[in-house]
């Protein structure tokens, strides 16, 4: 059933043409995009890969009008703001760790076949303990004093043996915006594939995106991506990348 719906979900071109052809459009022609097919976009974003499966995401839709003009005056009035048909807010959402975790055990137990835990076999045991355990030692943390003293930690275990270190509360809040932004890519190519256009959106002001769409205080924003058709001039020159000798090294 889920094979049929990406079946029904027209890609046009592959996914190298995709990435190929995706490029940050400043200025959108006055033609609406099917909001239906951003929307399955949204969902293929939900499928990017995740750190330890945990979702910390929200992505906000916006296609209102009223909505739209009052996101472009926190946008700064920039083009691509101004020219979008609809746009799309990619939020972070680390304070739903709990949540998340809750979720991911539930999911597994429910893989298991909802068997007493003593039948579990090791690996299965693992998992949960991975999540009930691992994680939450991982994403509590008490005014960032606990994440100091992990770091401190991990940091002594690790003249010992590989640990992984990055345990502070500025750590983990980085590992949700990492996912955060792994989801917006994939919206981006996904609407590239259909040709759809976008151009993600670093420039605004964060509280009052919040406040125009009733976003939790505890959310970040991570990106706000511009949604359209692109116009001729709309893509501002052409597509410079530094030389792959000196971006890759082959180890």
């Amino acid at each position: 059933m889920e094979n049929d719906r990406y079946m029904e979900f027209t890609n046009e071109k592959t996914v190298s043409e995709a990435i190929k052809y995706r490029r940050s459009i400043r200025v959108f022609k006055k033609e609406a995009i099917d909001t239906e097919k951003v929307k399955e976009c949204i969902h293929l974003a939900s499928l990017a890969p995740t750190s330890s499966n945990m979702q910390l995401w929200e992505f906000y839709h916006v296609c209102s009008p009223e909505k739209l003009l009052q996101i472009t005056e926190a946008c700064f009035f920039q083009n691509a703001a101004k020219t979008a048909n609809q746009m799309v807010v990619v939020v972070s959402r680390k304070d739903l760790w709990k949540k998340r975790v809750a979720a991911n055990i539930q999911f597994l137990k429910k893989s298991f076949g909802n068997k007493p835990e003593s039948e579990y076999s090791k690996r299965e045991k693992f998992a949960l303990y991975y999540y009930q355990k691992i994680v939450p030692g991982l994403y509590f943390d008490f005014i960032g004093i606990l994440g100091y003293i992990k770091y401190l930690y991990f940091h002594i275990l690790g003249f010992f043996k590989p640990t992984y270190k990055e345990s502070r509360r500025s750590d983990m809040r980085i590992v949700a915006q990492k996912s955060a932004a792994l989801a917006a890519q994939n919206f981006m190519i996904s609407m590239a594939s259909i040709h759809y256009d976008t151009c993600p959106m670093e420039g605004f002001d964060s509280k009052r995106i919040k406040k125009i769409l009733n976003i939790d205080r505890a959310a970040e924003i991570n990106m706000i991506i511009a949604c359209g058709i692109r116009e001729e001039n709309g893509v501002y020159g052409e597509q410079f990348r530094i030389p792959m000798d000196e971006i890759y090294f082959k180890v």
